[in-house]
């Protein structure tokens, strides 16, 4: 249950949320991308938000290419866009080579890249990560 929630996030700034486990971190940032309806109060999102959860929210049967052309048409991206952001992704996070495999046979580290590279795909203004780099190798924890 949460109480006595306040946040207020500026351009640039960083935050954390440290608390022990079950006490509501991953509940809050379902309320705040609109995921979860609060009980009271109000939630004010200015801009894009980028959301990635702790467990990866994605469809089994479609590839990396299809999830990033499925999430670039959510976020009213071009095409021309939709598609240089995936790319700059794959090569930032370092998994191109799956572009065509579908999410149901990606590894845990890999299906966390995908995770992350839907939440960056709109270049958002507030991007809220629930542990995003769990399931990371070394070399891309080290770039996140």
């Amino acid at each position: 249950m949460l109480r006595g929630v306040e946040l207020a996030l500026d351009p640039g700034e960083v935050a954390g949320l440290a608390r022990e486990n079950v006490s509501g971190k991953s509940t809050l940032l379902m309320i705040l991308v609109g995921a979860l309806t609060p009980d009271a109060g109000s939630v004010t999102v200015a801009g894009r938000v980028g959301y990635c959860p702790q467990e990866p929210q994605v469809y089994a049967r479609l590839t990396c290419d299809e999830h990033f052309e499925l999430f670039g048409h959510a976020y009213a991206m071009t095409r021309a866009s939709q598609l240089a952001a995936s790319r700059g992704l794959y090569e930032e996070l370092g998994f191109r080579k799956y572009a065509a495999t579908r999410a149901d046979q990606l590894s845990g580290g890999t299906l966390a890249k995908l995770n992350l590279g839907l939440a960056l795909l709109a270049d958002p203004q507030v991007l809220l990560l629930d542990e995003p780099y769990a399931g990371f190798d070394r070399d891309t924890y080290q770039r996140f």
